[in-house]
């Protein structure tokens, strides 16, 4: 099916049907699978024989996850993790050891922040942290013992996108592995593969499930890349259950549609958040006067379906209008199809330093919407003070 579009590959790539011949993809909920013989066995265990053995690293209906995912990014291969982070944890912990460097943006998931700043360190690798846009601060942070670039684009929550072909061509010609999540845009918006990264990391608790039923992760990549990661998960068992790999599997069937129904929704309510009074700023990509516009134009299909916006006043101003909200959902969640609302500051950044929050700009009267698929007017009726 490589040949085929996009929706098409969502909707056919990765599911070949049992026996049975069932039309929707089959849940293989099992711990462990029989071997015709203890030959056999010897050699799956030895890997000269394929074939599943136990869940913790095969199962058909994680496979076929991997399978459409990996297609739809363009990669030779996907891993299925138990969640974002443990995506983003075991590609670090593969792809660096004890006294190597990596540089990460500042504009990331705090707990992404918070992960690098205390666990990881913990093993002795040193992490420099750089402003997304700027390509001279990547380009200055390389060290003789730099193995790792990572990065969202855009970021979470302000939009922050970076040209990801120039940061490629400074990752290349280091020999640094450049690795992008791509959670925010999904692949129906952006192929950071496509671009010059090397890896691309998601958390598919979000767009991807895309109705806010369980957890997921995934990196994709080229297959040595992603068979060294699969080593490490292998032995340490961040593992997506059978179950959840059928509900993100068919949560992809449908990606293109909501995406796009998401960018629709997105666009109308940062346009009108623009003109009201209470707004101080607003960050959306898909808005001319967002200083990354142009980048995001042109490596992205779509802006996405994340608005925030700065309300004028500080903290106290924030929590009254998310608080006035009666249909919108107050949870940090975000890529539901319900329209979620929440303050950064206290809730998916909380952990990081005011050091930390003043850099990275989450400021106290920032609130971030991940716009749904409501009606936009009830939407926008709900956040009217």
């Amino acid at each position: 099916m490589k040949d085929n579009k996009f929706k098409t590959i969502a909707i056919r790539e990765g599911y070949q049907p049992t026996q049975e011949q069932e039309h929707s993809a089959a849940i293989f909920l099992t711990s462990s699978f029989r071997f015709d013989s203890a030959e056999q066995a010897a050699k799956r265990f030895d890997d000269k024989d394929q074939g599943n053995i136990y869940s913790r690293f095969t199962n058909p209906s994680v496979d076929a996850f991997q399978e459409k995912l990996a297609a739809l990014e363009g990669a030779e291969q996907c891993l299925a993790t138990a969640s974002g982070m443990s995506a983003i944890f075991a590609t670090i912990m593969t792809l660096l050891k004890p006294g190597e460097h990596m540089v990460a943006s500042r504009g990331m998931f705090g707990t992404t922040i918070v992960l690098l700043n205390t666990v990881i360190q913990k093993f002795s690798i040193e992490v420099t942290f750089v402003d997304l846009p700027d390509l001279d601060d990547w380009k200055n942070s390389v060290q003789t013992n730099t193995k790792l670039f990572m990065l969202e684009t855009p970021s979470n929550p302000l939009g922050e996108v970076v040209d990801l072909r120039a940061l490629s061509a400074i990752s290349k010609k280091n020999n640094i592995i450049l690795a992008v999540d791509n959670c925010i845009l999904t692949p129906a918006l952006q192929k950071p593969l496509a671009l010059g990264a090397d890896l691309v990391i998601h958390s598919a608790t979000k767009y991807i499930d895309g109705q806010g039923r369980c957890l997921a992760g995934a990196i994709a990549g080229n297959n040595k890349l992603i068979d060294e990661i699969s080593s490490f998960a292998r032995t340490t068992g961040p593992t997506l259950s059978a179950f959840n790999a059928w509900i993100v599997f068919k949560g992809l069937e449908t990606l293109s549609l909501r995406m796009k129904a998401h960018c629709e929704n997105a666009k109308k309510l940062a346009i009108w958040l623009n003109e009201q009074e209470f707004v101080k700023k607003v960050h959306y990509l898909g808005l001319e006067s967002h200083p990354h516009h142009s980048i995001a134009k042109e490596q992205q299909s779509d802006y996405g379906g994340i608005v925030s916006f700065e309300v004028i006043g500080g903290r106290k101003e924030a929590f009254r209008l998310i608080n006035n909200t009666k249909m919108i959902s107050i949870t940090a969640n975000l890529g539901d199809t319900k329209s979620t609302i929440t303050h950064p500051a206290t809730t998916t950044h909380v952990r990081l330093s005011d050091e930390e929050k003043q850099q990275s700009n989450i400021s106290e009267n920032l609130i971030r919407i991940s716009v749904g698929l409501e009606d936009i007017e009830d939407i926008i009726a709900d956040i009217k003070p």
